[in-house]
């Protein structure tokens, strides 16, 4: 996050990631927030809750993001209140789509969304620029552009929970390394059938790559 020019706004100079597993979803992002050069928070938790098993990751304008993620709760709270069941997690992308695009002009922030729903299982789609589409790892934010390469390599379909949550750490740990844009700890959540659960790593406990030494 970067806060830039008279009007002082924070950007998410960020990384964040999501990945599907039979059963589930892996998010994760960093935690920098910084105003210009300056960093004003290290451990932000760029993975904000849309519903009950839905999640969303944040990148851009963080007042903006923060905005949207406001509206996309509120529909959705009424849109579950309505049907008497949870929401889809297509349902909520879409939520989050329309939002983001009808707003285009005055907000300025990117959501991935991910979660888990008694129809389709763990998913997770990209919202970009009025699109709606589903990826099996979907990557984000300034620090997405030094891991292309790892991420390409390392996924493989049909990981296990355990092996997605090292590959969500490895990759966030190798942008944080590079991106001076991305810092501080990693947050994540893997969210099934079961619930949500969030885990939080701090920087000393982060892997050593040879880029980080």
């Amino acid at each position: 996050m970067d806060i830039t020019g008279d009007a002082s706004e924070v950007r998410t100079g960020t990384t964040i990631i999501a990945v599907e597993f039979e059963g589930g979803v892996v998010m994760g992002s960093d935690s920098r927030v910084s105003a210009g050069e300056s960093v004003v928070n290290r451990v932000f938790n760029k993975l904000s809750p849309l519903h009950e098993r839905i999640y969303c990751a944040l990148s851009g304008s963080a007042a903006d993001a923060q905005a949207i993620v406001d509206m996309a709760q509120y529909q959705l709270e009424m849109h579950s209140m309505e049907v008497g069941a949870p929401p889809q997690v297509i349902a909520a992308a879409n939520v989050v789509r329309n939002i983001s695009y009808k707003h285009k002009e005055e907000l300025s922030a990117h959501l991935m969304v991910a979660g888990w729903d008694r129809r389709k299982g763990g998913q997770v789609y990209g919202t970009l620029d009025g699109m709606l589409t589903r990826h099996q790892v979907c990557i984000g934010g300034s620090g997405s552009s030094y891991i292309y390469g790892y991420v390409d390599s390392a996924y493989k379909s049909r990981m296990s929970k355990e092996e997605c949550l090292q590959f969500v750490t490895n990759a966030l740990t190798l942008a944080m390394g590079r991106d001076g844009s991305s810092g501080g700890v990693v947050h994540l959540v893997t969210i099934t059938k079961d619930g949500v659960e969030p885990k939080l790593i701090l920087s000393n406990d982060l892997p050593q790559f040879y880029d980080n030494e």
